[in-house]
């Protein structure tokens, strides 16, 4: 059962949007991927929050996510997050095996 995180980053004077763009471009999100149990990572803008940034992260499961927790990479990810002066709200999920039921399918548009 996997477990999805959501994190809602905000700040002030567009520092969400910069944090985000300092993760991709020094490489720390495309190391996050490569860790193993890491099932998704990304970034979201709001269109009614432009001070809010959503990250959905996603873990195969909670020893993957443990075992991202204790790497040196979470000192990078919060000192970043203490330079651009974010506060978060955490979201966490933990995702059925079966799915969107085939009831739901008619909604959704391919």
């Amino acid at each position: 059962m996997s477990i999805m995180i959501h994190i809602y980053y905000t700040g002030v004077n567009g520092a969400a949007k910069k944090f985000a763009e300092e993760m991709m471009k020094t490489g720390v999100v495309e190391a996050i991927r490569k860790e193993k149990g890491n099932e998704g990572y990304a970034y979201f803008s709001s269109f009614e929050d432009p001070e809010t940034i959503l990250l959905i992260d996603r873990w195969k499961d909670q020893e993957a996510l443990d075992v991202h927790h204790a790497s040196s990479m979470m000192e990078t990810i919060i000192a970043l997050r203490e330079k651009y002066d974010l506060h978060m709200q955490v979201e966490r999920y933990l995702l059925d095996d079966v799915g969107v039921p085939s009831s739901d399918h008619k909604f959704i548009r391919k």
